[in-house]
């Protein structure tokens, strides 16, 4: 059974920097595609970044040379290096397959950008 546990959310200041970590079990994670999606109050949720299984990454344009998407197979692990964040990127970010499928979402982990 494919899951994903999402980690490493706060409340940080508009400018700040934060880390976030997935952690995949339940698959051969280096075979495929993963992402990074969040979804904020009222709207729906959304693609933030993708890395294919050989590494080429993919950014929303909102998140594009503030984010960046990091993978360690070996760990099964996803990661998301978010700088100069911005109170526009408050939501509950997600990881699931670079294709998302509807059962593999999971808890999420807040993100709060708040002066």
């Amino acid at each position: 059974q494919v899951q994903f546990v999402e980690s490493g959310g706060g409340l940080v200041q508009p400018g700040g920097s934060l880390r976030l970590s997935c952690a995949a079990s339940g698959m051969i994670f280096s075979l495929y595609a993963v992402g990074w999606y969040r979804q904020a109050p009222g709207k729906q949720r959304e693609l933030v970044a993708t890395i294919t299984s050989g590494g080429r990454t993919n950014y929303a344009d909102s998140v594009k040379g503030r984010f960046t998407i990091s993978r360690d197979n070996a760990k099964k692990s996803v990661y998301l290096q978010m700088n100069s964040l911005k109170i526009e990127d408050t939501a509950v970010y997600y990881c699931n397959l670079g294709s998302p499928s509807r059962d593999y979402w999971g808890q999420g982990t807040q993100v709060t950008v708040s002066s």
